[in-house]
């Protein structure tokens, strides 16, 4: 029997993202981890720093998926309001967890530790800390949803230390055959390819280079048998097309 597969969402907060002013460098590192982890990431998100569109945003992917992962929200600013927005989406009162609150007074000199600092130590009653090895400031996991830090260097090594909150399956295992034809050369090709090995997922992904037009042909799947009986279909039918594989660009 295939086991289901184990889904993951990620939800990216804040302002800077929407205005283009940041640019995200958190979702591809995120999709690589959970990759590995054995989540299938089905959908990732961005919304604004508006507690009404954070808490509609988590609980419809809180409800919709096995696991949520939010990034961003979470330090000493007035605009920081995502542990408050996740309280409100979980109908629980947000409290200074006093494990988060010694944190911050370690790390913190004598009399620094003022009231906007004090702020990353709030999180929804229950919620359990994520440690954060950079400046100390915590995430926190609630439920099925997991709270990181936007930081991409903060938010990296607090999703290391988030693995044991996580219960994955198989990874996902990819196959990937460029050709330096168009993907309206090979369409019916694929298309036929598909329909033969049905439990491995295929898609085409034109690029252009060397002042060529190219499409990658991914297979992706979480049984290595399959998948490597669908990758010597794809050769087979490529050869008898008489398409070349640029074997410059072919690899899992």
């Amino acid at each position: 029997m295939t086991q289901r597969p184990v889904t993951a969402a990620v939800l990216i907060i804040g302002n800077e993202i929407l205005s283009g002013r940041t640019q995200d460098a958190n979702l591809a590192h995120l999709a690589k981890t959970l990759n590995h982890w054995g989540l299938r990431l089905r959908e990732a998100r961005i919304v604004a720093d508006v507690e009404a569109e954070i808490v509609a945003a988590v609980n419809a992917l809180r409800s919709g998926y096995d696991y949520l992962f939010t990034t961003g929200g979470i330090g000493p600013t007035h605009d920081d309001i995502t542990a408050a927005s996740i309280a409100t989406a979980f109908g629980l009162p947000l409290i200074e967890h006093p494990e988060a609150l010694a944190l911050l007074e370690a790390y913190y000199p004598p009399g620094e530790l003022n009231a906007a600092r004090r702020r990353m130590a709030r999180v929804p009653q229950g919620a359990g800390l994520i440690d954060n090895p950079i400046s100390k400031a915590p995430g926190f996991a609630i439920g099925n949803v997991l709270v990181l830090a936007g930081v991409p260097a903060i938010m990296r090594a607090q999703l290391d230390n988030a693995r044991s909150l996580v219960t994955g399956g198989a990874p996902m295992l990819s196959h990937t055959v460029s050709v330096l034809v168009g993907e309206g050369r090979i369409a019916d090709l694929f298309e036929a390819l598909q329909a033969a090995h049905p439990g491995v997922e295929m898609g085409s992904y034109p690029f252009w280079r060397q002042n060529r037009l190219g499409t990658a042909l991914v297979l992706r799947g979480d049984d290595d048998g399959a998948l490597q009986r669908a990758a010597a279909a794809l050769d087979r039918a490529l050869g008898a097309a008489g398409i070349a594989v640029d074997q410059g660009e072919r690899g899992a």
